[in-house]
């Protein structure tokens, strides 16, 4: 699988263009779709299901400057308005402020972060190490890791920091009941 092969899936579900197309106008700063409902779109294409089978909702990062809760709480309410006739549950998180809150309520330590692709890299699973966005002419994709593992159903782990093993195998298990074809390497697998 290739970036337009991958685009050509994620963009079967109709609610990933809509949330594409709705932060192009928005014009929020450094903005993406992001994660699950892009890989998971992906593997729905790749085995015959609905393009919405087993997402729960739609991640979208951005990164603001202005790390108040006030101003991500704004976006959050914008987008849930924006979305709420359509069914779409969005999930927003600025990704500037992500370290004032993940340690508490994780556990975990986490780095201040400078852009959004940083907290991509974060992500527990490799295969869902993904955004997508809308520019004017066309899609941009930050895939450091790409395709393969998408196309070949296989979920890895992330070990870098704010990784648990906990939560990626309760990931890993509400996917396999959902997906069963896929692949799920161990939590201590060397990536």
């Amino acid at each position: 699988m290739d970036k337009d092969q991958f685009l050509t899936a994620v963009l079967q579900n109709p609610a990933n263009e809509i949330i594409a197309e709705e932060l192009l106008r928005l014009a929020l700063p450094d903005a993406w779709l992001v994660s699950g409902c892009l890989v998971q779109t992906a593997w729905n294409v790749l085995t015959g299901r609905a393009v919405d089978h087993g997402i729960n909702d739609y991640d979208v990062f951005y990164f603001d400057p202005d790390t108040s809760w006030e101003a991500e709480d704004k976006v959050i309410r914008t987008l849930a308005k924006r979305f709420a006739d359509r069914g779409i549950q969005v999930e927003a998180r600025n990704q500037a402020r992500v370290h004032l809150w993940y340690p508490e309520k994780h556990r975990l330590p986490y780095p201040e972060l400078r852009c959004s692709t940083q907290g991509i890299d974060r992500f527990l699973t490799k295969n869902t190490q993904i955004g997508i966005r809308r520019t004017q002419e066309s899609y941009e994709v930050y895939a450091p890791n790409g395709y393969d593992e998408v196309a070949a159903l296989i979920v890895r782990p992330n070990p870098g920091a704010n990784f648990s093993a906990a939560n990626y195998e309760a990931k890993a298990a509400r996917w396999k009941t959902l997906w069963p074809e896929i692949t799920v390497l161990p939590a201590d697998a060397v990536p």
